[in-house]
C-alpha cells in the first residue's frame, strides 16, 4: 500500500509542477504571443506594445513587460540583447541561432542546426546543470555590406583622384 501511495504522490507532484509552469489564460498575454508569433523581426517590447495597442487600446507598456517576463519564464518567448541595450524578443521557442547586424541592428534567424551537444559537453566538464544556450553572431548584413562597399569605393576613387592631382567636384543639390 505504501508503494502505491508514494507513486500517487509522485504523480501529483509532477502534475503540480507542470501546472505551475503553465500560464493562466489572459486576453492580453494571448495578444502579445500572437503578435510575437506573427513576426520574424525579433521586436522590442515597445514595438510589441504598438502592435497590441491596435487590438487592445487601453493596454499599458508595463503590462507588455510583465507578460513578456511571464512568457519567457514559461519558455514560450526568448529574450536576447543584441549589440545595443534594447531587449529583443523571439516568439519561436524552438532552439535556433541568430545574427545581429552591427550597423543597422537587424536581428535574423539562422538556418543552422541547433547543437544540444554543447550543453552536454559543458555540463560534463563543469558539473553545471545546463538547460539551454543562445548563440548570437554579429557582423554586417547583406544590405549594410553593400553600403560599406559603396563608401569604400567612393573613398578609394577620391583618394586616387587626389594623388593624380585632379580636383574633386561635388555635385550640387539644387
Amino acid at each position: 500500500m505504501t508503494g502505491k501511495l508514494a507513486f500517487a504522490i509522485l504523480i501529483m507532484i509532477i502534475i503540480i509542477r507542470k501546472k505551475s509552469k503553465m500560464l493562466k489564460k489572459s486576453t492580453q498575454r494571448e495578444a502579445i504571443a500572437r503578435v510575437l508569433k506573427s513576426t520574424t523581426s525579433h521586436p522590442s517590447a515597445e514595438w510589441i506594445y504598438e502592435q497590441v495597442k491596435k487590438e487592445i487600446p487601453n493596454i499599458g507598456l508595463a503590462t507588455i513587460y510583465r507578460n513578456l517576463r511571464l512568457l519567457k519564464k514559461a519558455g514560450e518567448v526568448t529574450e536576447m540583447h543584441p549589440s545595443n541595450d534594447t531587449a529583443r524578443f523571439d516568439g519561436c521557442n524552438i532552439g535556433h541561432y541568430h545574427f545581429c547586424c552591427d550597423r543597422c541592428g537587424q536581428v535574423m534567424d539562422l538556418d543552422e542546426p541547433y547543437d544540444t551537444a554543447i550543453e552536454a559537453n559543458i555540463a560534463k566538464k563543469t558539473g553545471l546543470k545546463v538547460t539551454h544556450h543562445q548563440l548570437l553572431l554579429g557582423g554586417l548584413c547583406l544590405e549594410c555590406q553593400k553600403v560599406e562597399n559603396q563608401v569604400e569605393d567612393h573613398k578609394l576613387k577620391h583618394s586616387r583622384m587626389k594623388k593624380e592631382g585632379q580636383s574633386v567636384k561635388l555635385k550640387s543639390r539644387r
